[in-house]
Formats: structure tokens, sequence, C-alpha cells
């Protein structure tokens, strides 16, 4: 029986590109997505992939759409922390909202979908969960301390959860992305984004589906060796 993967904000830009790579392995893909309904419908019609619709930063609407999923697909098997949102502004700025809307999103996502599925994970002795983190959680970034602080902290939260699960068949990875080409960076002025390829080694932006090839490998067979790590995805730009 193919294994059943959810893929938080699946349905656009780097999730999509997971939803689809895992699709093409074989995986039985749902795509969980916050709001836009039209691009969901869009991604369905065109992939065959169904779309569910909860806010990750929702620990009851997480429970409930986990459920729906496996009621509808299977044991979920799989889960890709994905969803993410940015409130860029300094701290001089930034209002309070900003701050907590991101970080439970981003971060408090991750822990919402984890207490949904973790349980059946360790009970069928296999589950694979990879967080999407930042270039910007290991290096910072001026102007985004919710952002830096929420990534910074999935990194964190991806090595103690996997120390939870592996003796039980559970992986618990992060990738870190660098500047890829989604509609997000493609809103970014032009002289902008040249200052920013200009600092990658490998001089251009990375493609989603450099990131999603991470994510197949991680969630493998082949992957289960692999726990509690963060594979960086930047072309050069940060290495620690």
């Amino acid at each position: 029986m193919a294994r059943v993967a959810i893929v938080t904000g699946g349905t656009r830009g780097i999730g999509e590109a997971i939803s689809l790579a895992l699709q093409e392995q074989g995986i039985t893909v749902a795509a969980s997505y916050a709001g836009n309904a039209q691009r969901a419908a869009e991604f369905t019609e065109r992939t065959g992939i169904p779309a569910y619709q909860w806010d990750v930063g929702d620990y009851d609407a997480c429970q409930a759409g986990c459920a729906q999923v496996a009621a509808d697909l299977g044991d979920v098997d799989i889960v890709v922390n994905n969803a993410g949102i940015t409130r860029d502004g300094t701290i001089l700025k930034m209002s309070y909202q900003d701050w907590k809307d991101v970080i439970d999103t981003n971060l408090g996502g991750c822990f919402n979908m984890a207490k949904a599925v973790f349980p059946g994970m360790r009970t069928r002795k296999w589950g694979r969960i990879v967080n999407i983190g930042s270039i910007n959680g290991q290096a910072g970034q001026y102007g985004q301390v919710n952002y830096a602080a929420a990534k910074s902290g999935i990194h964190g939260f991806t090595k103690a959860l996997a120390q939870e699960g592996a003796r039980a068949g559970v992986t618990v990875n992060a990738i870190a992305p660098g500047y890829i080409d989604t509609d997000m960076v493609a809103a970014v002025p032009a002289d902008v984004l040249e200052k920013i390829v200009a600092k990658i080694p490998v001089g251009r932006l990375g493609q989603a589906s450099e990131i999603a090839r991470g994510v197949t490998f991680l969630v493998s067979e082949e992957g289960g060796f692999v726990t509690g790590s963060t594979l960086s995805i930047n072309g050069g730009q940060h290495m620690y």
C-alpha cells in the first residue's frame, strides 16, 4: 500500500513542488492550504492531489485536518511542514501580532502537526517528518526577528523530536532553503534581487524542485539512517 503524506502549504511554491515530487514517487499526497481556495482548486484539478483547508497555527484544526486525511486516504506516514508566512519589519515597527502570527504559524504549526501524527507513527514503527526551515533561521536577517526566530526554532525542534522518534522508526529532519525562485522572491525589486544573487556562490536562485528532491530522499526508505539533521540547500550562501 502506498505511503500517505501531508504537505502543509502544499498547493503553491516550494510546497507544490514537494507535493508533485512525492506524488511521482508513488506516495499518496494531501496538500493543505490556508486561504487561497481558487489556487487550491486549480492545483487539485491540474494534479489530482486533494487539497484540504486548515490553519496550521490552529491546534484543533490540525487535529481535525489530519484525522480527515487519515479517514479519506489512510494513516498518515509522512508530514512535510512547509507552511509559513512573513510579517517583516524591524523590531521598532513590528507589532506583537506580527510576532505572534509568524511564531504561531511557522513554528507552532510544526508542533501542531507533529502532535496530530506522531503517536500513530510511533505505534506503526514508521514515520517521516520534514520541517522546512530557512537560511534566515541559520544566519539571521535584518527586519525578520519573528521569521528568523521561528525558523531557528524549527531547527531545534527537529533535533529534539528526532530523539523521541528514533527508536520507533520515525525520522525527523529539516531542510533550510536559501533564496528560491518562487512568487515571493519574484516580488522582490529587481535591484535588490540582483544584490541577493550576487551573494550566492553558485550565481543563481535555487529552484523549488531542488528543495523537493531533498525532501524525497529524507522521506524515503533509503533515508532511514538520517535523523535530527538539517540539510542546507542554499547554493553555498551560508555554510556552517
